[in-house]
């Protein structure tokens, strides 16, 4: 069995403030070649700045952060050679068209003569953007625009990806675009490191799940092992019914009874917590319910949303912090990562 690969990116105890605002607090992370990690936290709980730091864009108050060995601060031409920058909005020169726009780009980064044109001509088409090439950019639309921003950061081919909210505003159709570059890049060897509040949609995507607050890493691991624990520390089984007469009756009762408790109202039922696991405690409930009137239709238990899994991890750091333990850090285990050679050219 190959000894696994060195992580491409470490932090390691970083901090970053504004005046009195602790906008990185000390977070420590690694990610390995050819992983895509999800980046999960509110507005304003450190993405952004955690990002900046990576990408060269600011420096941290102290801690150290390598690219592939470099040190970001003191071998920042040289990271900057290994890493793409998607910023949250794509800037913009209105009078250029779009292959003016990466043409620029491409000579920024050296390339010349036959490679410029090779590269121009694989990152438009993997971005399908050969037939808006003449197009002014003032003129394009808001998924346009991002694929505009993914060409233009894979034209020197960086091994290390970073996308702030690249799937924000975004049409359903743009998304699925989106989702399938993310999978051909990831097949690709290419480590991507992608922020963004659409929760669902980073499941699909990624390897692993990094969850920021207030500027301090609280949960990072899978999606399968933040499911597990957070359900394990509850204990709880989360029921979704379906009922055919009055929701608002249902739930009246429940309220009532030993052992659940309701989380949402729905059109035609509700979410709730039910305190105990197993099919067989589980029926015993639904004759229960049925026996007491209610014209149940559906009823069956969830997989937890990575949303409330979210709002739950958050809450026991608040919880964790409140009580003495400890700074608000949570602890898991890291996931392993598959391992990757460097990463071929886009396909042409």
């Amino acid at each position: 069995m190959s000894a696994p690969a060195s992580p491409l990116v470490e932090l390691r105890d970083v901090h970053r403030r504004f005046g009195d605002v602790r906008a990185v607090d000390g977070i420590s992370f690694s990610l390995r070649p050819g992983t895509v990690c999800g980046f999960i936290g509110a507005n304003g709980a450190g993405k952004t700045t955690t990002l900046r730091l990576l990408a060269t864009l600011d420096q941290p108050d102290s801690g150290t952060i390598r690219v592939a060995g470099l040190d970001v601060v003191n071998r920042s031409r040289d990271v900057r050679r290994l890493l793409g920058w998607m910023p949250d909005n794509t800037p913009t020169y209105t009078n250029a068209t779009v292959l003016d726009y990466l043409d620029f780009f491409a000579r920024a980064h050296g390339l010349r003569g036959a490679d410029r044109t090779r590269r121009l001509g694989e990152t438009m088409e993997f971005t399908d953007l050969h037939p808006l090439s003449r197009r002014p950019l003032k003129g394009l639309s808001k998924g346009q625009l991002q694929r505009l921003g993914l060409a233009r950061m894979l034209l020197p081919d960086p091994q290390l990806l970073l996308l702030d909210e690249p799937a924000a505003g975004l049409d359903p159709k743009a998304r699925l675009e989106f989702k399938a570059a993310v999978r051909v890049l990831r097949d690709q060897g290419k480590t991507l490191f992608i922020s963004s509040h659409i929760l669902s949609e980073l499941e699909e995507m990624c390897d692993e799940l990094l969850f920021i607050d207030a500027g301090r890493i609280v949960h990072q691991g899978t999606s399968e092992t933040l499911r597990r624990d957070n359900a394990e520390a509850a204990a709880v089984t989360r029921v979704r019914i379906a009922v055919a007469g009055e929701p608002a009756a249902l739930a009246e009762w429940l309220a009532l009874q030993a052992g659940w408790r309701v989380t949402e109202s729905l059109a035609d039922g509700l979410r709730a917590e039910f305190s105990g696991t197993g099919r067989e405690a589980l029926a015993l409930e639904l004759r229960r319910i049925v026996a007491a009137g209610h014209a149940v239709c559906g009823f069956h238990a969830e997989e937890e949303r990575l949303e409330d899994v979210f709002v739950a991890v958050l809450h026991k750091t608040a919880a964790n912090g409140a009580n003495g333990n400890g700074n608000g850090h949570a602890t898991t285990a890291r996931p392993s990562a598959s391992t990757a050679s460097t990463p071929p050219p886009l396909p042409s």
